[in-house]
């Protein structure tokens, strides 16, 4: 291993190419994937869109290139390439070279200029195309009161004139992770030709923003779904599928369940059915489960059948395949958390036959050939980022071939291995090491415990925000544990920790730490802990628990569970878990690390953002209070402009440069450094 990587210099890290998001044209022949580099000035991340060889033999080319980036690819039957971005346009009318919101833009499949198809007063947030068809569907939102486009920009124009940035609200949720919700007005449009000289778009009906997730049309155009939410009280509010005539907008059928939430809709070749997400929602006594859902496109009589019935795991959203099975039903494809792994998955929705084509790694992005016999997808692991591959759709357990595109041959500063031990009650329990360079018996490397957040979530996939590797750089062991309420193993990994998430899991985690420790190539006298969203409530947590830790980073956390019920983005979600705080306190006075704050002594860099709106910066603002009345040595990293992730990269560098230094002076011994420009 080279002693120099990109890791061990912020900036370099920072200028790494990041890979997200494929597109796969109709014939089969082009692959498009987006590209986000840092822009010249440093200060933010361009997307771009570049051009992957599906044979891998030729290199990528790349597409595209403007300040404003491009992102979201997609091809119209005829081959042309569709994506958003906010670029202005080659002959701006009034008031649209200053344009921020993305519109939709083509490239003719035969090469030349890029030309805007579709631009909105409001931006078009999302958009879907059909495989036999030019209409398109797009996600873009209305003000209250506008019936039309036409109207919306005139609404919008007042506004911005008269400089009015207040919201009306009138039902909840009001904000969602970090942005506000309104006042446009979230709906579904279909445009039957969107190169037409004067398309006009049919809108299909309104949806709720923060349960908005997915748009698709049938292979015909024909019919088009989305999710949004029904109900009226907060806790009745849940995800539907809505089914619509693409052409009229009229409403053909819903899909709902009193106790699940539905999303993710896809299309089946006939254009038939439908495959969807089926989330059962949670309760008090249970965490949820999801499984995929086959129902009729079109009958409100067909509820619908599960279609992974056993599967022991959570899978993403379905990806059905252009051609059917053997038997004529329809194949599908989804990803799931399995073991520390994200395989793709196929399922043969006549026979119930469920294969895993992938051996290790964790794969996102899925698509499929036009003949059904070829999958490309995104691959990234712990230890590589994620990149464009080919997979054979029948072949078990392969290893894939890569496709040339930027971001390959990322060299890393250690190596990777895997930590097991057993939890008390008989649950087997792994974890990720990440190892430094030079770590051995003789030269044992500190350990940084990393707890992932969610928390049904798993350390299984590349992260640029949080990476162990720059941790790795500076010369620290990583240890990334996935204890109860982890996904990839069952549902009673969920269950064990549903009752209590500062039980199970700290158990799990303090497990899977000693166990770690009694290698050799480990110094158990330098350790500390790290954590985010739900890992920085294990932070706080385990702060107040032990003391074995030399220093704690708790990043965007919570601390009183009793104030963060009612100020996070989805009260109602939270209290259908935690129990309402005006009437069964017993899980908050059992879990809320505030209450146990005399009892902290290791000391803690608290890290919170302002716009974060499922953590809001009140949990930050109280703990850090706590820590000052009780003398505990902490400091307070305070970002005014992000919210629950540090994305501009500036911020982004000084975040990890200010977590090195903290654990380098506490760790370490070495004296505290304050970080440039803070």
């Amino acid at each position: 291993m080279p002693e120099s990587t990109a890791f061990h210099d912020l900036a370099a890290f920072l200028a790494l190419p990041r890979v997200s998001s494929l597109a796969l044209s109709p014939d089969g022949t082009r692959l498009v994937t987006a590209v986000q580099e840092l822009s010249a000035d440093r200060t933010r991340f361009i997307g771009a869109l570049w051009e992957v060889d599906p044979a891998g033999e030729r290199p990528a080319r790349r597409l595209t290139r403007s300040g404003r980036g491009e992102s979201a690819p997609r091809f119209l039957p005829d081959g042309t390439l569709l994506f958003l971005s906010a670029r202005p346009a080659a002959d701006p009318g009034e008031g649209e070279e200053d344009r921020q919101e993305a519109a939709l833009w083509s490239l003719p499949a035969g090469g030349g200029e890029a030309a805007q198809l579709l631009a909105r007063a409001g931006g078009i947030d999302e958009y879907a195309t059909a495989t036999g068809s030019s209409r398109i569907a797009l996600g873009a939102s209305l003000l209250p009161g506008a019936v039309d486009a036409e109207q919306d920009q005139r609404l919008r124009e007042a506004r911005r004139k008269a400089k009015v940035s207040a919201i009306l609200h009138e039902s909840v949720p009001v904000r969602h992770w970090d942005h506000d919700l309104g006042p446009g007005v979230p709906h579904v449009f279909t445009v039957a030709d969107a190169t037409a000289q004067e398309p006009s778009a049919t809108d299909c009906g309104a949806r709720h923003a923060a349960f908005a997730e997915g748009v698709a049309l049938s292979p015909d155009g024909s019919l088009v779904a989305y999710a949004t939410a029904v109900g009226t009280l907060p806790d009745e509010l849940r995800s539907v599928v809505v089914v619509a005539d693409a052409e009229t907008g009229k409403p053909l059928r819903m899909l709902e369940s009193p106790d699940a939430e539905f999303g993710a809709p896809a299309f089946t070749p006939d254009g038939r059915d439908l495959v969807c997400a089926r989330r059962q929602r949670v309760t008090w006594d249970a965490p949820g489960d999801v499984t995929l859902w086959l129902a009729s496109a079109t009958d409100d009589r067909d509820a619908g059948r599960d279609l992974l019935p056993g599967f022991g795991q959570w899978p993403g959203a379905p990806v059905v395949s252009p051609v059917p099975g053997h038997d004529g039903a329809p194949v599908v494809y989804f990803t799931a958390d399995e073991g520390g792994h994200g395989p793709v998955f196929r399922l043969s929705t006549g026979s119930g036959e469920l294969v895993a084509l992938t051996a290790s790694g964790t794969y996102s992005d899925v698509v499929v050939g036009p003949d059904g016999g070829t999958v490309y997808a995104l691959r990234s692991a712990v230890d590589s980022p994620p990149l464009p591959v080919r997979l054979d759709a029948g072949t078990a357990g392969q290893q894939p071939v890569p496709l040339p595109c930027p971001g390959q041959d990322t060299a890393l500063p250690g190596s990777l291995t895997e930590v097991h031990t057993t939890a008390e009650d008989g649950t087997a329990l792994r974890a990720w090491l990440v190892l430094p360079d030079g770590a051995g018996a003789g030269t044992p490397a500190p350990l940084l415990l990393w707890v992932h957040g969610g928390p049904q979530t798993s350390w299984n996939a590349w992260h640029w925000r949080w990476n162990p590797w720059v941790a790795a750089a500076a010369g620290y062991a990583v240890l990334l544990p996935d204890p109860a309420l982890s996904t990839g193993y069952g549902q009673h990994m969920h269950e064990r920790g549903w009752a209590h998430w500062g039980g199970a899991p700290y158990d799990d985690v303090m497990a899977l730490t000693d166990a770690a420790l009694l290698r050799d190539d480990l110094d158990g006298g330098r350790t500390a802990m790290m954590g985010g969203s739900y890992g920085g409530y294990m932070a706080n947590w385990i702060a107040t628990r032990t003391d074995r830790f030399k220093a704690i980073v708790t990043h965007a956390s919570l601390w009183n569970m009793y104030s963060f019920a009612q100020v996070t983005d989805f009260p109602a979600y939270w209290m259908r878990r935690q129990g309402d705080p005006l009437v069964s306190t017993e899980r908050y006075e059992r879990e809320s690390p505030h209450l146990r704050a005399a009892q902290i002594t290791t000391p803690m860099l608290v890290i919170h953002g302002d716009k974060d709106y499922r953590v809001p910066i009140g949990e930050g603002l109280a703990l850090w209070n706590d820590l000052a009345r009780f003398g505990v040595p902490a400091k307070f990293l305070y970002f005014p402009d992000e919210g629950h992730w540090i994305v501009k990269p500036n911020n982004v560098r000084l975040w990890y440069a200010t977590v090195l230094g903290f654990l380098a002076h506490h760790v370490l011994g070495e004296e505290w450094q304050r970080p440039d420009l803070v």
